[in-house]
């Protein structure tokens, strides 16, 4: 068992400070809080899931790298980058007597996050902060950063995983079944863009991992977005990883966790607005290739996730964390269906991705 957050907050602030310490977002995979000291600024604490992240140091060796980069560029990302606090001891981390890694950043006052994208605007905003976060790391040799997560986007990986633990799961009801033979149809094209990277036609850059929404930052009126946060996943890969992410995340109005698989829907409109926002910041550093592969992106990942969710229900819910059984069932199956609409859209959405790089006026909305 893993020490308390109000013991392990303690360690972040001077001895002796009154601080209070309540729960932060609702993310899947670390636990977050927010600590609000008597006279120090407030914090953000995290407790990072070695499961998940096996080598926690390397995140935070990857956030140093990459926090001086932004803070000497002009990008605008390094005002709202939410800095790494060190403990009192010393470091850059605690780690507690039972082996759990604990991290702070601060908090961004006058910051909030969105539950839905509500205006074009927001989706323009969206779309823009991405492209800047992308621009401003493009110049970073991937070298340089730790791989915080192995595998981590690698679809065909996900897909072995899905096939293990198939082989053992034993009958399956007809909900799975169903998934399953979702999954089946698709199994070509999962490997599209690995194909296209063993192939030398999309190059490594450094990306966030995990742009969903909930990740951006907008300022107090939700007319601007700051910046991306929880950036456990920054590393080398493929940007398309991201924006197909972004979109998944963004463009279905109903939530990943609906209880209604059937209501989910790929918003074209916000598509587009979050399309343009990005192509707008970082349309200049695409190749032909890159933008030959977004479509693709764009249906793969939420096919992705999908699989993800499929197979950690056929594992016992192993992963992510759930609040009953069959949630990631439902999870896979709302995903899911995001891939139909898509398929449904190709046209408009190639369309789409094929149009002149906006300005950044046009942009910003």
């Amino acid at each position: 068992m893993s020490a308390e957050p109000e013991f392990v907050a303690a360690r972040f602030l001077p001895e002796g400070e009154g601080f209070l310490v309540e729960p932060l977002g609702g993310g899947l995979i670390n636990r977050t809080w927010l600590v609000s000291p008597a006279a120090s600024p407030r914090f953000v604490l995290q407790r990072l899931n070695t499961r998940v992240f096996a080598h926690p140091g390397r995140i935070t060796v990857n956030l140093c790298r990459i926090q001086g980069r932004v803070k000497q560029g002009r990008s605008g990302l390094g005002e709202h980058w939410p800095d790494l606090v060190a403990p009192r001891a010393g470091g850059d981390a605690f780690i507690d007597a039972e082996g759990g890694y604990w991290r702070a950043q601060r908090y961004l006052e006058g910051s909030r996050v969105l539950e839905r994208i509500a205006t074009e605007r927001q989706a323009l905003e969206v779309g823009r902060v991405l492209g800047t976060f992308h621009a401003a790391l493009g110049e970073i040799d991937c070298t340089e950063l730790e791989d915080t997560l192995p595998d981590f986007h690698i679809a065909p990986a996900y897909l072995a995983r899905l096939d293990a633990v198939r082989a053992s799961a034993g009958a399956a009801d007809p909900s799975v079944r169903q998934a399953l033979d979702f999954v089946e149809a698709r199994r070509d094209f999962v490997p599209v863009l690995e194909r296209a990277k063993a192939a030398g036609r999309l190059a490594l850059r450094i990306i966030h991992g995990d742009p969903k929404l909930a990740n951006i930052l907008f300022d107090r009126d939700g007319e601007r977005a700051l910046t991306l946060i929880d950036l456990d996943t920054v590393k080398p890969g493929l940007v398309h990883y991201d924006i197909g992410d972004c979109l998944r995340s963004c463009c279905n109005r109903s939530g990943e966790s609906s209880d209604d698989p059937g209501a989910a829907r790929f918003d074209l409109a916000l598509c587009e607005a979050i399309l343009r926002g990005y192509l707008a910041a970082a349309g200049d550093m695409l190749t032909a290739e890159d933008r030959d592969h977004l479509y693709d992106a764009i249906r793969l990942i939420p096919l992705e996730l999908g699989i993800r969710f499929l197979a950690d229900h056929l594992a016992g819910d192993a992963y992510f964390r759930v609040e009953s059984r069959g949630q990631n069932l439902r999870r896979a199956r709302v995903q899911f269906r995001l891939v139909e609409c898509i398929e449904a859209d190709e046209t408009a959405i190639r369309r789409i991705v094929a149009a002149p790089s906006p300005s950044m006026e046009t942009g910003e909305g």
